[in-house]
């Protein structure tokens, strides 16, 4: 697999190795020796699917405390997938990170604690699986606003599919500071 740095510490975008022939193709999603040598820790905890349609906005979720790891990744379809850094030691605090994930092209991205994730559905449905490194904790979630201008993310959506909680979400500079990560 080629593990890729992205421009924020700590992300990683993983091209799997494909094998593929006229049956269709084989790939490993997680392989704990190989992805540990990539430093991509566990434990994993949990394990997450989710279903979407063309124009659905997920996100920007975080908990903190119960800060999640996750390893991100589309079984069908085509997402814009953001990761926003709340670390407020980096350098990078308050950028944000985006790639398409798909089907397709099999990429997975790594988030670290301590950023904000979330997901733009760009294809008819999409299918999306995620890795946690932590537990969700309902209590400790924190939902950053999708279109904060601040941050002035280009999302590929026109007219986005929200749930209540992601049209609730808070500006970057409202957070709370207790919720933001060292």
């Amino acid at each position: 697999m080629k593990v890729l740095p992205c421009d924020l510490e700590g992300l990683l975008l993983i091209e799997p190795r494909v094998f593929g022939d006229a049956r269709g193709f084989f790939l490993e999603t997680w392989n704990e020796r190989r992805y540990s040598e990539a430093g991509i820790r566990g434990p994993f905890v949990q394990d997450n699917l989710s279903f979407s349609r063309r124009g659905a906005v997920r996100g920007l979720h975080f908990q903190n405390p119960s800060a999640q790891g996750k390893l991100v990744y589309v079984l069908q379809g085509e997402v814009f997938d953001v990761a926003v850094d709340l670390r407020r030691s980096s350098p990078t605090f308050g950028r944000w990170y985006g790639v398409t994930l798909s089907a397709d092209n099999k990429r997975q991205l790594y988030i670290p604690p301590g950023f904000a994730h979330g997901f733009a559905v760009v294809s008819e449905t999409a299918l999306f699986a995620y890795k946690c490194t932590a537990f969700y904790a309902p209590e400790h979630e924190t939902t950053l606003l999708w279109n904060d201008p601040d941050l002035a993310i280009p999302w590929p959506v026109e007219d986005p599919v929200l749930s209540e909680k992601d049209r609730q979400g808070l500006r970057l500079r409202d957070l709370p500071e207790e919720k933001l990560f060292p």
